[in-house]
């Protein structure tokens, strides 16, 4: 568009990325790398969002914070992403947010299982409050 800004169209909707203006860009908009994690927070936060609602549940809160490690040297890359899902709701649906979490960090989030291609995707639960104890039986490469 103008400086470092470019537009992407994306199934309709136009996305804006910019660098900073240190590098010649406007800030117009975020630099490319953090929609990564973007996509992935999408892609999991549907899948439990649309799970709960198939099992009437609804929760009072949902949040996703996702962090990605960098690489040290160029090309800077990430080589680990962890992605806290913080959710308040009756306490009885513990289990079964903890479930469908784990079910689309396992089988069917496809941003997640790209990204587990080549490097750590961890998660954690944190339901009203308190860090739920996971049992971790899944791999974080695919076999």
């Amino acid at each position: 568009m103008q400086g470092m800004q470019f537009n992407a169209l994306v199934q309709g909707h136009t996305v804006v990325m910019d660098a900073p203006e240190r590098v010649g860009g406007q800030d117009q908009g975020p630099i490319p790398k953090p929609f990564v994690l973007s996509a992935l927070a999408g892609c999991t936060g549907m899948d439990v969002i649309g799970l709960l609602r198939k099992e009437g549940r609804k929760p009072t809160s949902f949040d996703l914070r996702i962090s990605g490690e960098l690489s040290k040297s160029a090309p800077m890359v990430y080589v680990g992403v962890h992605v806290v899902y913080d959710v308040k709701g009756d306490p009885a649906d513990e289990q079964a947010v903890l479930n469908v979490v784990s079910r689309s960090q396992n089988e069917i989030c496809g941003v997640s299982a790209m990204l587990k291609c080549s490097m750590p995707v961890t998660w954690e639960l944190i339901y009203n409050g308190q860090l739920v104890p996971i049992t971790r039986t899944e791999t974080t490469t695919p076999a």
